[in-house]
């Protein structure tokens, strides 16, 4: 019996390390994604002008 609670704190442990991982790697992530205003504001600019073109021929 006692085996089988080992086995589920083992398992239970392995669980919590993988979703701080990935949690630090989301973190990660988002940083790298974050954009200043004015990089957003010229990204949907550039989108703009494309979707006009496209639209033009």
């Amino acid at each position: 019996m006692r085996t089988k609670v080992w086995k589920w704190l083992g398992v239970a442990g392995i669980a919590g390390v993988a979703a701080t991982g990935a949690a630090l790697v989301a973190r990660g992530e988002r940083e790298r994604r974050a954009y200043t205003p004015e990089d957003v504001r010229a990204r949907l600019h550039d989108r703009a002008v494309q979707l006009r073109d496209e639209d033009s021929e």
